[in-house]
């Protein structure tokens, strides 16, 4: 019967209920919804384990302080597909909030390679570049940051921020 069960999907569509049930949770942001989406996606990544499951999962535990658990979902994540780009993304997280530039830069460089309309990636990237101290990159990639998002979206006018403040640098180490 196992067999069968996986051979015609049905593992397969089980476990995507419980992803799209997890995320449904998680979207409600509060306390009670996060552990029922790290239940729920843990669900699913036992039925079926795929790198955005577990991508999905180390998200919720990034934003319920959780960063050994997330590193360890990410990194299985990206050891069972290297470009999942949630799993970048999340690990360029957890590598900018140590201050550690360079290894933010390579993981949101990568989350971008992976998904290239994604506009937090590129805004991430531009900011660790800031704060690494090369400024003219960081207004580049800030640009295509502000490209990328809505304009409904309050971020663009972060972004936009951001650019002006880059450019009162650049203009001041001239």
């Amino acid at each position: 019967m196992a067999r069968f069960t996986n051979r015609f999907g049905v593992n397969r569509f089980e476990a995507d209920e419980y992803y799209r049930l997890a995320l449904d949770a998680y979207r409600k942001k509060s306390s009670t919804s996060l552990d029922a989406a790290v239940n729920y996606i843990t669900d699913a990544i036992d039925i079926y384990p795929r790198p955005e499951y577990y991508a999905a999962r180390g998200l919720f535990y990034l934003d319920d302080g959780l960063t050994d658990k997330a590193q360890a979902d990410f990194e299985q994540a990206l050891k069972l597909f290297p470009m999942e780009m949630l799993a970048h993304y999340g690990r360029g997280i957890i590598a900018y909030d140590d201050k550690n530039w360079d290894e933010a830069i390579a993981h949101f460089a990568d989350a971008y390679r992976a998904d290239a309309k994604r506009p937090e990636t590129v805004y991430y990237l531009a900011l660790a570049y800031h704060h690494k101290g090369e400024n003219q990159i960081a207004r580049q990639v800030m640009e295509v940051a502000y490209n990328l998002f809505p304009e409904a979206d309050k971020r663009r006018n972060d972004a936009n921020r951001w650019m002006r403040e880059l450019d009162k640098i650049l203009k001041q180490k001239a």
